[in-house]
């Protein structure tokens, strides 16, 4: 019944093609040296060409090869505009979809998984997929009680060829590194290779959406869509409409680029904090920006006014990272003690978590000038997310001749900071394709512990009147 491994010879030449295109582009630029062109300009022609197999070959897989292209694609405002504007609209239709199953597959997965009485479970159901992602696709549906529904169905052998993809992937992956300055791509795919078994656990992400909603219902800024129905390969959630990211990214208007990038903001530090959970995968296509609720009288009838009412709704809860204490204080303190512009503060803490392995010393002042420019948006109450911002931030840290890229080599990324560093990035990337004006501080202040120094001083004051209670005297307890 699967579509997947039937094409698996297919699919390992179509990724091992890739490494044999960038090496024969790379004799090509050196030809083009040889006959006189810039160094500069021919790695320029290199990476376009390169971008261009890449994501080609990337859109027509499935599995971990598209896993790879909707991570990468979140980067690519760090990309020179002339390479990153032809692949734009590629990479946005990357992130919304992909080709589909036969309409026999998908009745097959739910005959199976729900039951050959599947069709009694909805009132309607189209077989043409609204979305596709990297391991299921969406149909929309008429759940029996009348409510619109979202049917996620998982593509059979999604995670055979997830880890079939990651690892050849895998194999040429620092041959990727010049796509996207500043990121490592080897460590993203390994990540992506660690969390395959959690995104093809239904169970799992139905739980974690369940938690999310009970925390959200009736917030006025987040929508989280109530899971419906579960089962091993499927799962119905409400169904959600609005305008898709990809969408604001691509032809919004300033206002709703702006209102966008706050609550995504705002929901990347609040999730942490009110669920215990961290939603790991912010690509463009997970989001919908939704106008304000039908019983919000003020606004209801506001779809093409003014946009400070409206809100983030929230799709796909597959892969999440589990914070029961919210996000780490360290990242607060850190980031409070930076601004501060306290060097031997903020090199104690990076060396006492692991971020300076034991064996290096580096200088707590040069690691200062390190971390200041990237936290330049939490310097000012308010900062625009740009292309611009972000690739000079990739090209100092990428540049081999320069003291960043040299610092940053020398740094460690402890286990536990993975993913909160990549959802991080990730988030960064998207707020930059927005081009949105965030007030990025007051959702740190909100949310972040640590961040306010209030916070220290609320913690030392409750320590010390804790220790400072008298021993009641006299006392015998009877048992």
């Amino acid at each position: 019944m699967s579509d997947l491994p039937r094409k698996a010879v297919t699919r390992t030449a179509k990724l091992a093609a890739l490494p044999l295109g960038f090496a024969g582009r790379a004799t090509w630029g050196l030809g083009k040296r040889i006959g006189g062109k810039s160094a500069e300009l021919v790695a320029r022609e290199v990476q376009q060409r390169t971008a261009d197999q890449l994501f080609k070959t990337l859109g027509e897989l499935k599995g971990g090869a598209m896993k790879l292209g909707q991570a990468l694609s979140v980067f690519e405002s760090a990309l020179p505009e002339e390479v990153a504007g032809p692949y734009r609209a590629a990479l946005t239709k990357l992130q919304e979809a992909a080709p589909p199953l036969p309409a026999r597959t998908v009745h097959g997965v739910l005959a199976e998984r729900i039951g050959e009485d599947w069709r009694e479970y909805f009132l309607e159901f189209e077989d043409t997929p609204a979305a596709a992602a990297s391991i299921g696709q969406v149909h929309r549906a008429v759940w029996h009680d009348g409510r619109e529904v979202a049917v996620k169905v998982q593509y059979p052998g999604a995670g055979e060829a997830l880890l079939s993809d990651l690892a050849q992937l895998s194999r040429f992956a620092r041959l990727l590194g010049p796509l996207v300055p500043g990121v490592d791509v080897k460590p993203l795919i390994k990540e992506l290779r660690d969390r395959v078994s959690e995104e093809l656990d239904y169970e799992l992400e139905a739980q974690a959406q369940r938690e999310h909603g009970a925390e959200f219902a009736g917030d006025p800024d987040v929508v989280i869509p109530q899971v419906v129905h579960q089962s091993d390969q499927v799962l119905v959630t409400e169904w959600i409409d609005g305008i898709p990211l990809s969408e604001i990214i691509a032809e919004g208007t300033a206002e709703q680029r702006d209102r966008a990038g706050q609550l995504l903001a705002r929901f990347l530090f609040s999730g942490p904090a009110r669920t215990g959970l961290l939603h790991a995968d912010p690509h463009p296509g997970n989001f919908r920006l939704l106008p304000p609720a039908a019983d919000d009288a003020e606004h209801a009838e506001e779809e093409d006014g003014p946009v400070d009412s409206w809100r983030l709704g929230v799709l796909d809860f597959g892969t999440v990272d589990r914070l029961p204490g919210g996000l780490p204080r360290t990242i607060g303190d850190s980031l409070r003690l930076t601004l501060e512009g306290d060097a031997a503060g903020v090199y104690g803490l990076l060396r006492a978590e692991g971020f300076v392995k034991e064996s290096i010393d580096l200088d707590p002042d040069e690691v200062l000038d390190y971390l200041l420019p990237i936290i330049e948006p939490t310097q000012v109450e308010e900062f625009t997310f740009g292309r611009g911002w972000i690739r000079e931030q990739a090209a100092r840290i990428a540049d081999p001749r320069s003291p960043a890229h040299q610092l940053g080599r020398q740094l460690n990324l402890p286990p536990s900071y993975v993913l909160i560093h990549r959802v991080t990035l990730s988030t960064i990337g998207v707020l930059c394709q927005l081009g949105a004006t965030v007030r990025l501080r007051d959702e740190l202040e909100a949310w972040l512990p640590g961040f306010l120094a209030e916070d220290l001083e609320a913690e030392e004051t409750e320590y010390a009147e804790g220790e400072s209670e008298p021993e009641p005297e006299g006392e015998t307890v009877e048992a």
